[in-house]
């Protein structure tokens, strides 16, 4: 896949919503995740069990990270109103109590794959390139402005597409996993929607010139880039063992 954005000038005219929006859309409709050699596999029916288990290890880390980059896009905020609205995708993560939220739902859907939660939780399988993903996400999310930090968010824009594929496949051809280890996707469906488009409120509303756009477009690009290269890593990973 190739990572290298175009060149940004930041001059020229302010684009209109409607083309900004489409611009910003046309991201994960090119370069999201869901056309990696192995996700499209994974849908297929095609991965082994080990192979399957190595990305549900792999993937944790990078969910165990997104309260993380979370709390770091909050501390941005200088509203109470936006910082609790931004709070509640930190609770659906974390949950509300112990044994809620998206990481517990991930932990269960390892167990349904046969790996206990203390071998994910470990960290010890995590694969370098997965490690350097996930790092280089948070620290654009700690050092970048809150425009760019919310826009790296919108991959959420294609998330319900591909939860609603991921389940179909597991139900249909990962039968081995019992269906409750499949809540986390079904939970997702909603909450991205939802996320995606409290995120592109903002960014349109915060993106008022031709270089704030041109930032937030390429803000996107970088975090499809970060989901790609996290599958790369596992992909290639097969090819040593």
């Amino acid at each position: 896949m190739n990572t290298v954005a175009p060149p940004s000038t930041g001059t020229g005219e302010l684009w209109s919503a409607e083309e900004f929006t489409a611009r910003l859309r046309a991201v994960p409709a090119e370069r999201y995740h869901d056309r990696h050699p192995f996700n499209v596999r994974m849908h297929e029916g095609a991965l082994s069990r080990a192979e399957l288990r190595r990305w549900i290890t792999n993937r944790f880390h990078y969910q165990r990270h997104i309260p993380v980059k979370d709390a770091l896009i909050l501390a941005k905020f200088d509203d109470p109103a936006l910082r609790r609205s931004w709070l509640r995708r930190i609770q659906d993560h974390d949950g509300l109590v112990e044994g809620e939220g998206g990481i517990e739902r991930w932990l269960r859907l390892g167990e349904a794959a046969g790996i206990d939660r203390e071998r994910l939780t470990s960290g010890a399988e995590v694969l370098p390139g997965v490690t350097l993903a996930v790092d280089g996400y948070v620290n654009f999310c700690r050092l970048r402005p809150p425009l760019e930090a919310v826009a790296s968010s919108l991959t959420e824009l294609a998330a319900p597409t591909i939860m609603r594929t991921r389940i179909d496949a597991f139900e249909r051809h990962y039968r081995w996993i019992d269906a409750d280890g499949l809540t986390y996707f079904r939970n997702r469906i909603g909450q991205g929607g939802r996320d995606s488009q409290e995120a592109l409120a903002l960014v349109l509303e915060w993106a008022d010139t031709r270089r704030g756009q041109e930032a937030a477009v390429a803000a996107l690009r970088f975090k499809c880039d970060v989901l790609w290269s996290l599958l790369d890593a596992v992909d290639r990973a097969g090819e040593s063992t």
